[in-house]
């Protein structure tokens, strides 16, 4: 197995509270996928529905994956103005969150 060198994912699963409307939750997606522009270390972002078979997703529907160079670049994240701006925004709308980082490792077989 490899660790990725460096490379750290932070991803966020949640649920959005009943009372935020389709149009809110776009917006709120868009001003996610903006910190991009506005975090240094933040390098990338993708988002996605739950579309699973298995119905094993615990009321979660939304997944975000936020791509950094280190462990540090994800604490410059966290404490970045820009991003504590909108998790104040972001937050007060999920029902339930879970936010996991972690080294991707590839398995050669």
């Amino acid at each position: 197995m490899e660790e990725a060198k460096g490379v750290v994912k932070h991803i966020v699963v949640a649920k959005f509270k009943d009372d935020i409307s389709p149009q809110q939750i776009e917006e709120l997606i868009n001003g996610y996928a903006n910190l991009v522009s506005l975090v240094p270390s933040m390098k990338a972002f993708q988002w996605g529905k739950d579309v699973s078979a298995e119905n094993m997703h615990q009321g979660f529907t939304h997944v975000f994956e936020s791509t950094f160079e280190s462990t540090e670049g994800v604490a410059e994240y966290v404490a970045h103005p820009a991003h504590v701006e909108y998790a104040n925004l972001f937050l007060p709308c999920l029902d339930k969150v879970i936010v996991i980082d972690y080294k991707p490792t590839t398995l050669h077989v």
